[in-house]
């Protein structure tokens, strides 16, 4: 007899609610809180397609539906464009971070993964600015 498969964190967390809860409270975050001004300056002035796409991002990477993944490019093509320095990359992984702990439902575990393992594609996006980011 086989085992049944383990529910997805998508599952475990609550579905497309809770992760559009956490998208639509990142981008809160960054739209009122000065801490992420930068952050916020490399967004057009209305937030609704990526408030929407970031929630289908997260929903297929948690294991919940793929419509995101299968309209095209994937995420670190679709940031090439966009100026990423350490900072920037560090206010980002710090907002959804915010998003996810103020989530009072979830799990801390899937909470704690999913931020680190945000935070760590976040870092991944750097692309401007590392010549000057070292000590001299």
């Amino acid at each position: 007899m086989n085992a049944a498969a383990p529910p997805s964190p998508y599952a475990r967390i609550g579905g497309e609610p809770v992760v559009r809860a956490i998208a639509h409270r990142f981008y809160d975050l960054i739209e009122q809180d000065a801490a992420y001004a930068a952050l916020r300056a490399i967004h057009a002035a209305d937030l609704t397609a990526v408030r929407h796409g970031l929630t289908r991002f997260l929903c297929g990477w948690l294991g919940g539906p793929r419509d995101w993944f299968e309209r095209g490019p994937c995420i670190m093509s679709l940031h090439r464009a966009f100026p990423i320095t350490p900072a920037l990359a560090d206010q980002w992984a710090t907002a959804m971070a915010c998003a996810i702990a103020a989530e009072e439902d979830l799990d801390p575990a899937i909470g704690d993964a999913m931020a680190e393992a945000l935070g760590h594609m976040a870092r991944g996006m750097i692309n401007f600015g590392l010549e000057g980011s070292a000590a001299a």
